[in-house]
């Protein structure tokens, strides 16, 4: 069965590694016979700001971009996200768009007498691939990753995700030509692989 995989560039610019590595993933994922679409954020017509935060709830209007992404995320069976680490967490851009996008009615619903909503976007995992210039070390043992605690368990996961996978590329200003390119070939791998 063909696999229906949506690459989001959430980097805002075009020009950096975080492309690289989602075209190196398209690469693998092609050759392993999947669709593919791409959204690069940066090129996406959105208010970043959820003004009214979820007082609205289904009747938020969005802009024709976010329509698309939305139709785009339903579409695809595994979604691959990458973007930078700043300041502890993804770009306001990035953030934008999961608040913008990841609605109530689209990614998730409330039921009368539940306490958990239903999570509608269930069937669909997810490989987010973060960029850093801390060192993975530090992350993981300083840190303890918690941005990947609170993407599993309080955003992607809270709406269905499932398996939800990470890969950190880091410290970014002291890498190598040879240690991107070896980056880029294990994403490559990631991709032909379908995860």
């Amino acid at each position: 069965m063909e696999k229906n995989i949506l690459l989001i560039l959430g980097h805002p610019s075009e020009n950096s590694f975080c492309k690289a590595i989602i075209d190196a993933y398209q690469k693998g994922a092609e050759e392993a016979g999947a669709n593919c679409r791409t959204i690069c954020l940066s090129r996406l017509n959105f208010n970043v700001n959820l003004s009214d935060g979820y007082r609205t709830g289904e009747s938020v209007q969005l802009e024709d971009d976010l329509i698309a992404s939305q139709q785009l995320i339903l579409w695809a069976d595994h979604v691959v996200l990458a973007y930078p680490n700043w300041w502890g967490f993804m770009p306001a851009l990035t953030k934008g768009f999961i608040d913008r996008v990841f609605l109530p009615g689209f990614a998730f619903k409330h039921r009368s007498g539940k306490i958990f909503p239903e999570k509608l976007l269930k069937g669909k995992s997810m490989r987010l691939l973060i960029t850093m210039d801390t060192p993975k070390w530090w992350f993981y043992l300083i840190y303890r990753a918690s941005q990947y605690q609170i993407l599993k368990d309080i955003v992607f996961g809270y709406v269905g995700f499932h398996p939800i996978m990470f890969s950190t590329f880091g410290f970014m200003r002291k890498s190598t030509v040879k240690q991107r390119n070896n980056w880029l070939k294990q994403v490559e791998r990631l991709g032909k692989q379908l995860k």
